[in-house]
């Protein structure tokens, strides 16, 4: 663009102050709440663990929902929950936070990468399908920057070789696939309640079934592998439990438990406004050569956790660190989601080799978050789509 100096090379930035990719929003009603958690005689292991589980199973539409004390717990859990055990192999996204695999490991499994969509960067069923081995027993989808995956295909693949099918929809409630919403599409649905999240208990997690069994299961993990709470043994008067299981320490506390049910009566309005601002974005980069925004599912509700664009680098003179770089000194917090998985030192020592997921591994070279969450004025939307504008119109080839 001639004339223009970016902020980057001394030039007035387009914002003075950072504006992240994402952040919580708590108003007095959340901390009423807490504080009433605080004045009471339960701070963990009591009420309020169960009545946040009921809205939730109220607002998802699901039987069952078990509250753990983060997203990586949740997962941990339903890998748990479905007997992962050594010599087990489970089919996972590289594009996505290391929790997702993470899990698969903590039960002594293998985690299985493939390759994503290149349009939306979800997992490609066609690829899952030619990764099923006599050893796969389940199949972890993530729901990528908040848009659901294609649970039809996937479910005709889990039935052919009876799978089981865990959704990591930590980005995606409030978002649904054909009418039904997330948190109902596979055996187990995964949340997190990290600041950055739909809503938030500071840490936390959840995670929704209709299965019965597998959810006393994972509330025996949780706790230990313990038969009982302390809630529940005080109601009863009795001191006497037993562990089944060997658990963990994985409890959400009474105090998040309240903020989390104070934030969900908001959820409904936080995802519209995302999709709001997604909206904005979308007509404004249709305009823009060398920005091109995710794809969108037929069928789908798209929860917008993030805002996710992939850069045309062909249309550019730099790559995507000197964009990232340009933007963060316009102002604009940028973030990358993600690196894949299998490319982090750990899982290369594992034997884990670059080329595993050749479209993820293109994917991660050009993509970037941009800020998207409820209180963004439409002020800071257009700051974000100026700065775009006007670092991509400056590094144009």
């Amino acid at each position: 663009m001639v004339g223009t100096v970016l902020a980057i090379d001394g030039g007035t930035p387009v914002r003075r102050l950072l504006l992240p990719y994402g952040r919580q929003t708590i108003d007095d009603e959340d901390i009423a709440a807490v504080v009433a958690v605080l004045r009471s005689d339960w701070l963990t292991t009591g009420p309020k663990v169960a009545e946040f589980e009921a809205a939730f199973t109220s607002a998802i539409g699901v039987s069952h929902a078990v509250a753990v004390n983060s997203g990586t717990a949740a997962l941990h859990a339903a890998v748990f929950a479905l007997g992962i055990q050594p010599g087990d192999e489970v089919i996972v996204t590289p594009m996505t936070f290391a929790a997702s695999a993470n899990a698969v490991l903590y039960q002594g499994g293998t985690p299985v990468f493939v390759d994503v969509d290149p349009d939306t960067l979800l997992i490609d069923p066609g690829t899952v399908r030619r990764a099923v081995t006599e050893r796969t027993r389940a199949i972890i989808a993530v729901d990528y920057a908040g848009q659901p995956c294609d649970y039809d295909t996937l479910y005709a693949i889990a039935r052919e070789h009876n799978l089981r099918i865990i959704d990591d929809a930590c980005h995606a409630i409030g978002g649904s696939l054909n009418g039904r919403p997330v948190g109902t599409l596979a055996d187990l649905s995964t949340f997190s309640f990290h600041p950055v999240k739909h809503i938030t208990s500071g840490e936390g997690g959840v995670i929704t079934t209709d299965d019965a069994d597998l959810a006393a299961r994972m509330r025996r993990f949780r706790n230990h592998g313990i038969d009982s709470d302390h809630h529940q043994r005080s109601k009863t008067g009795s001191w006497f439990y037993e562990m089944h299981d060997l658990g963990f320490n994985y409890r959400l506390t009474d105090f998040q438990s309240a903020l989390c049910t104070s934030q969900l009566a908001r959820l409904d309005g936080w995802v519209a406004r995302r999709q709001a601002i997604a909206r904005q974005y979308d007509a404004a980069f249709a305009q823009m050569p060398a920005v091109r925004p995710l794809g969108y599912r037929a069928g789908a509700v798209h929860a917008h956790h993030l805002y996710v664009i992939q850069l045309e680098l062909e249309r550019l003179c730099v790559d995507r660190e000197a964009i990232y770089a340009a933007l963060r000194a316009e102002g604009i917090g940028v973030n990358v989601h993600y690196i894949p998985v299998y490319l982090h030192p750990y899982y290369r020592e594992q034997g884990y080799q670059t080329g595993l997921c050749p479209l993820a591994e293109a994917a991660y070279q050009r993509i970037l978050s941009l800020p998207v969450f409820p209180a963004m004025s439409d002020a800071d939307v257009q700051d974000v789509i100026d700065a775009v504008g006007k670092v991509t119109s400056f590094y144009a080839a």
